[in-house]
């Protein structure tokens, strides 16, 4: 498959610091690809690099199989997309999508009938002459993606573009990019510090710390399969529990918290007796019952008492310390009504099979 991005080696340092760390890896053609990493990760600076706005220490950057060493960012067949998307607001929509068109030189007419066309692409015909201020939030994000992809870039690079969005528009937003880019066609390069953003958009998705890569994967293979324990902590909802390795099987670990917790989960690398280590178990695996006889033979059982309820609709959980450790256990809640007259304090079973929670050493951070 060709790949319309190849980062080989790439290391940049900002004074003291390593903001890329000899990065390399590619892109596929028409893919959505996001690095999702908390701030200060190196997120921003790797994609500058891939802008051109900034020169790596070492490394190359390769766009449509050519080597970008020396272009400066107005020669390279790339976009951006901003937080703050940086239209003009004394120019018209026409005027704004038009603008880099009318940069090129091109003839008049064919800017109109562009920007005709790719107003009606992005769901806004007609909307030539409205000005800046009196479109909506999701109509200028909209403008902002039309102004970059009428250039026909090989690479759109998107630098949390949805940041300073309220949470519904956010939402409604996600689905948006998502159907642009599968009709473009066009290879996105997304980067943002939200999980869901990252998780729901995406066709892989990179894990940036300390400006290298953790995890390279899908987003279903970084959720169900994280690789290092700061995936499995950043992305998603998970109890985390910190312990030393007693028994350690072909696959799975046994592991004895500070607190007294015991519990079993799969092993994720090399782990030997005595290890400190951390278990990761997520809400929703975690089954809950009024009584332990209706949990499953094969999961591990607790009992406790209802600490909280956290009602947020469809993700909805509950609190519930464990008896004997005084542990606090997050568990999400059925969508069945089941246990909607559940009341703080009042005592639950709850138990998880091994497989679903993943034990790690203790500060391993992967490749």
């Amino acid at each position: 498959m060709r790949q319309d991005l190849e980062v080989d080696g790439v290391s940049k340092r900002c004074g003291a610091q390593t903001a890329v760390d000899a990065l390399s890896f590619s892109v596929a053609h028409g893919s959505f690809f996001s690095i999702l990493g908390p701030s200060g990760c190196g997120k921003t600076t790797l994609l500058r690099i891939v802008a051109g706005f900034l020169t790596p220490d070492v490394g190359d950057v390769r766009i449509g199989g050519r080597s970008m060493r020396g272009l400066a960012p107005n020669r390279r067949p790339v976009n951006m997309v901003f937080q703050h998307l940086a239209l003009f607001p004394m120019m018209t929509v026409g005027e704004n999508v038009g603008y880099g068109l009318a940069r090129r030189g091109a003839a008049r007419a064919e800017i109109a009938g562009r920007v005709d066309a790719m107003l009606k692409r992005v769901g806004l015909p007609g909307a030539q002459d409205k000005r800046i201020d009196q479109l909506s939030g999701g109509q200028r994000q909209r403008v902002a993606i039309a102004r970059s992809l009428v250039l026909e870039p090989t690479l759109l690079l998107l630098d949390e573009p949805l940041g300073a969005l309220d949470l519904k528009l956010r939402e409604h937003m996600k689905i948006e990019l998502k159907r642009l880019q599968a009709d473009f066609g066009t290879t996105f390069v997304y980067i943002t510090h939200d999980q869901s953003e990252a998780l729901v958009l995406s066709d892989r998705v990179a894990v940036m710390n300390a400006g290298r890569f953790e995890q390279i994967g899908t987003p279903q293979e970084l959720y169900y399969d994280p690789r290092s324990s700061f995936v499995a902590a950043f992305v998603g909802a998970n109890n985390r529990v910190s312990g030393r390795a007693m028994r350690v099987g072909e696959q799975d670990v046994e592991l004895a918290a500070d607190h007294g917790l015991v519990l079993r989960a799969r092993m994720r690398g090399q782990i030997a007796a005595g290890q400190t280590v951390e278990a990761f178990v997520r809400p929703e695996a975690v089954d809950l019952a009024r009584d332990a006889s209706e949990l499953s033979a094969a999961a591990q059982h607790f009992s406790g008492h209802v600490e909280s309820l956290l009602f947020d609709g469809a993700n909805s959980a509950v609190l519930v310390r464990e008896e004997r450790t005084r542990v606090d256990i997050r568990i999400a809640l059925p969508q069945t009504g089941r246990f909607t007259d559940l009341k703080v304090g009042e005592k639950v079973a709850f138990g998880f099979e091994s497989q679903h929670a993943v034990c790690f050493v203790a500060g391993d951070h992967g490749v």
